[in-house]
């Protein structure tokens, strides 16, 4: 088969194509790239015969999205090894650390915010804790405790009322 068997087999399912990159990838630009990429390579390819094109440049379509994806991680973690070293290397001349009165802050407010969570009722420490310490729905904690979903938003409306006051004062 030559390049033009390949590329009218490419416009011929173009469509479907699409449909596949776009599900593939959730952006419709990004679909859209790599069917042109595609085109590119169907219309340069030159094989002499396949069984089965279609299936040829679905299989050509799929790794030009794994190309992507893996391109895609390799440049996150490179901009993800550049943003540490830099950091690390500029922690005292960028001023993103926090200075020793902002910890010192921090750590007041944390007191605060916890010493205002020991003082909830213990229906309502329990729940807060479950939900938003340990990171359960309203659903498990209910489960958890043996009490009604609405009973778990109360409980959570009585801390959260009750922590706002603690906090604000």
């Amino acid at each position: 088969m030559s390049a033009g068997g390949l590329e009218s087999i490419y416009h011929l399912h173009r469509a479907e194509l699409l449909r596949l990159l776009y599900a593939r990838t959730g952006d419709a630009s990004e679909a859209e790239d790599i069917l042109q990429d595609l085109w590119l390579k169907a219309h340069a390819q030159q094989t002499a015969t396949l069984s089965n094109s279609k299936a040829y440049l679905y299989r050509m379509a799929q790794n030009l999205v794994i190309d992507r994806v893996r391109e895609r991680n390799r440049r996150m973690c490179r901009d993800y090894q550049w943003v540490t070293d830099f950091t690390l290397a500029h922690a005292g001349t960028c001023g993103w650390y926090r200075s020793a009165e902002d910890a010192v802050q921090e750590r007041d407010e944390v007191e605060r915010l916890s010493g205002a969570i020991e003082m909830l009722p213990e229906g309502a420490r329990a729940v807060f804790r479950l939900h938003k310490l340990e990171g359960l729905s309203h659903a498990e904690v209910a489960s958890r405790l043996a009490i009604s979903r609405s009973g778990v938003e109360k409980h959570m409306a009585v801390a959260m009322k009750y922590l706002r006051r603690a906090l604000l004062n």
